[in-house]
């Protein structure tokens, strides 16, 4: 039989020079995949110029028009023509590729969105006249006289004109209009000193989808304002601030409380000296740094800015520049997930507003007649005289409702004052504890909460004591590739930790010869796979503690005070005072609330007081 084979050939190919209108496009094809990295481009470079000041204007998601101005140091007009050159460019002389400090540094920008569309640059540099100059289909024109205040003005239009089997790939307007958004977005957080403004003017009349005046004051003062502006004022008053600095790499930034979680990894924002990127590196950092606290359902969000020499991180990786590649990557990671959990602990008992807000939205009162208006509030000393000539009435009650009342007047009320959740007040169908604050009142999950207080003790000890491994009468000899028994060997000790060892057997075999005594029985092979899995995808691994720590969950949750169960009030007071000093305990062990705060403002507004 024979066997027709297509890649050989009785003539010999022809090896052959591309020219450089094939060659601008084939790399217009790596770096300009969609009218939002044309975008990303041109406000880099704009960034890179020195500008204070960009506007983006965009029509048809971009696919017609995109012009990006800015109010930066220009090009002289005798360089135009060398901008438009491949690999030519003012941010590196080639000497070092891996001493970068600007965004952009290949020089293949500009002549790849030259070569698949209609490009104009008119620029003009302080102290002297501007010029212009056109591209179409990587056929440069002739430089010319323009007006033009100062900086520079890039117009691209017709994008993928000269390629129009690219325009099949396109996505609708909509798309690429919310793609060029999140774009804009992610250079405005990195750039919280620059004023962005994106217009859309597919029709008549031009319209303002986003804008990020230039903030003031110190780093992180400015970037707290700009995620206001950008993530919402919600993201900024539950997130917590990062300042960490190890071994040369310095991380910033603000990450979410727990109870602030999102359905999706939407509002992941992360950034290497600056660039925006999307490295699964740190992505996974960023999940190991949250995985006690969330659901697997559930995301952290966060926007976190890791700064370091740049000898450390190669960012030649992809034409794009959105991955990234450290010298340590073991270094980057513990850092995040190190500054993290501290920020997080740090935050104790803290649970995000937004609970309280969806509790209000929750309660829809019944619609009343005309407003009335309220006297001011009576004073400490009124209030607990009318508590106590009403105590008598609320006594009797208590045999009929499941509701414990706390007789106010044995409670200190000036120290209830100063404490965050308050002094117990009573008990709701035996599981809610509602506490009165100064500034409101707190209702406490009692079983949420004290399961997530038993699972901290639980947490401590184990770190303290280490966790109990069982030997295997027989060790268990796992055969693996030799790449995969070397992955795995690398995070022997870390596993050894949590009571699981393992060591080489030779060849690509390793022998498992302990596991955690508190999981029982375990199949180690399928362990060992999916720890494995989790190397590959993470670059790390947590799937070990993950089993143990799930143990001493269901541990805390059976040994957790049940609902239904009638409290003191010295128990209810005592289960806040404990919450107060316990980190995390604002969170269940499953990401949920705690617990919720009120504030007495909110609740006037639900009874139509002012």
């Amino acid at each position: 039989m024979v066997i027709d084979t297509p890649n050989m050939h009785d003539v010999l190919p022809v090896i052959r020079q591309l020219d450089d209108s094939a060659i601008n496009r084939i790399a217009a094809g790596e770096v300009v995949e969609r009218p939002a990295s044309a975008v990303k481009e041109l406000v880099e470079n704009a960034i890179d110029a020195g500008a204070r000041r960009i506007s983006i204007d965009v029509a048809d998601g971009g696919k017609t028009l995109i012009r990006v101005t800015d109010d930066g140091c220009g090009i002289a007009g005798t360089d135009l023509v060398l901008a438009l050159s491949r690999h030519a460019t003012s941010k590196i002389d080639g000497s070092d590729l891996l001493n970068i400090h600007t965004f952009g540094f290949r020089g293949e920008a500009l002549p790849s969105l030259g070569a698949v569309g209609r490009l104009n640059i008119t620029s003009r540099v302080k102290g002297a006249e501007a010029f212009e100059m056109n591209v179409e289909g990587g056929q440069m024109g002739q430089v010319r006289p323009a007006a033009l205040n100062g900086g520079t003005v890039i117009t691209l239009r017709d994008l993928f004109y000269a390629t129009p089997a690219r325009l099949k790939f396109l996505r609708t307007d909509r798309a690429e209009t919310t793609a060029i958004n999140d774009i804009v977005k992610r250079l405005a957080m990195a750039e919280p000193f620059v004023r962005f403004e994106l217009r859309d003017v597919s029709g008549d009349t031009p319209r303002t989808t986003f804008r990020a005046e230039a903030e003031n004051g110190d780093m992180f003062d400015a970037l707290h304002g700009r995620l206001s502006t950008v993530l919402g004022r919600e993201f900024a008053d539950n997130s917590l601030k990062i300042d960490a600095l190890r071994e040369g790499l310095h991380l910033t930034g603000y990450a979410a409380l727990p109870t602030y979680s999102r359905g999706s990894a939407v509002q992941q924002y992360l950034f290497v000296n600056g660039r925006p990127v999307r490295d699964k590196l740190l992505v996974g950092a960023l999940r190991g740094a949250y995985f006690d606290f969330l659901s697997r359902d559930r995301h952290p969000a966060a926007a976190l800015f890791l700064d370091c020499d740049p000898t450390l991180v190669d960012v030649n990786v992809h034409p794009a520049k959105s991955e990234v590649r450290f010298r340590d990557p073991g270094l980057a990671r513990g850092l995040i997930v190190s500054a993290l959990r501290h920020a997080l602990a740090e935050a104790g008992h803290r649970a995000s507003t937004t609970v309280a807000g969806a509790t209000l939205g929750a309660m829809t009162p019944e619609p009343t007649g005309a407003r009335v208006y309220q006297m001011d509030r009576p004073s400490m000393g009124l209030r607990a005289a009318s508590y106590q000539s009403q105590a008598p009435g609320f006594a009797e009650m208590n045999h009929a409702y499941s509701g414990q009342v706390v007789d106010p007047v044995t409670v200190d009320e000036t120290h209830a004052v100063d404490l965050p959740l308050g002094t117990a007040r009573g008990q709701v169908h035996e599981n809610y504890i509602i506490a009165q604050t100064a500034t409101g009142m707190v209702i406490v999950d009692q079983h949420a909460a004290h399961e997530r207080l038993v699972y901290e003790k639980l947490k401590y000890q184990m770190a303290k004591n280490g966790v109990a491994a069982q030997a295997l009468l027989i060790p268990e000899i796992i055969e693996l590739s030799d790449g995969d028994c070397a992955r795995l060997l690398e995070v022997a000790d870390q596993l050894s930790r949590f009571g699981l060892g393992i060591e080489p057997f030779g060849g690509g075999a390793i022998a498992v010869r302990e596991t955690p005594a508190i999981l029982g029985e375990v199949n180690a092979r399928a362990m060992i796979l999916d720890i494995l899995d989790e190397l590959a995808d993470q670059g790390s691994s947590n799937m070990v503690q993950a089993k143990v720590e799930a143990i001493l969950s269901r541990i805390a949750c059976h040994g957790s005070i049940r609902s239904g169960r009638w409290m003191r009030a010295e128990e209810m007071n005592a289960l806040l005072r404990e919450m107060e000093v316990t980190p995390h305990s604002g969170q269940c062990n499953h990401g949920r609330p705690t617990y919720v705060e009120l504030k007495l403002a909110d609740i006037e507004r639900l009874f139509g007081r002012t």
